[in-house]
């Protein structure tokens, strides 16, 4: 009788656990926060990598094409890649690149300059400059450049200051934010151009 009160009690134990740990299977970068009603959180540097990273004019690229999330885009090879349900980040080093989508309508430069205040508020280090509409080879889109500062580093307290381009685009119901970060001091200009122009909806 002993024993068979054991067995029932440690499977009560077993069933409540499996119950309370059943998100635990969901992963999700800690890196590419989730699209919100306000848009993609601002990205930052980490404080622990030095700011470096150019990339060369020789840099060979690959295509990146999410049927999930229906986009496509080049980024440069052996870049680490990590996609979550409804964005994708690449990164190397202070690089920092993400595509997050989101159900929305065409944005604006007025639906952008919401976004950023949104962002100000929870990131009181961001600095940004205004929205303008560009002309991208995908359609029409909105960018706005902003900083942010990393926190100190534990040891150093030295800190690293990310430059990130955004451009906001609409299509057929969606919305997608990409952003291209880039710590201050290194020039990725062309590459990152090369990046957004080669954005395409699947």
């Amino acid at each position: 009788m002993i024993g068979k009160t054991l067995a029932v009690a440690l499977a009560g134990v077993l069933m409540i656990a499996a119950g309370c740990g059943g998100g635990s299977h969901v992963q999700r970068s800690s890196s590419a926060p989730a699209v919100s009603s306000s848009g993609a959180g601002a990205l930052a540097a980490d404080a622990r990598s030095a700011a470096t990273g150019d990339i060369p004019d020789t840099q060979n690229f690959l295509t990146l094409r999410d049927q999930r999330l229906r986009v496509a885009m080049l980024y440069p090879e052996g870049w680490t890649v990590k996609q979550t349900s409804n964005e994708v980040s690449i990164s190397d080093k202070n690089n920092l690149v993400r595509i997050a989508l989101s159900n929305g309508a065409e944005p604006t430069i007025a639906s952008v300059s919401t976004q950023l205040a949104a962002l100000k508020q929870k990131t009181p280090t961001l600095t940004a400059g205004a929205p303008q509409a560009v002309s991208l080879k995908s359609g029409a889109a909105v960018k706005v450049t902003y900083q942010t500062k990393s926190t100190p580093n534990p040891v150093t307290g030295k800190q690293v200051t990310l430059t990130v381009d955004r451009y906001t685009l609409g299509h057929a119901g969606r919305t997608a934010i990409v952003d291209l970060g880039t710590p201050v001091g290194v020039d990725n200009v062309d590459a990152y151009k090369r990046m957004i122009e080669s954005f395409k909806w699947l």
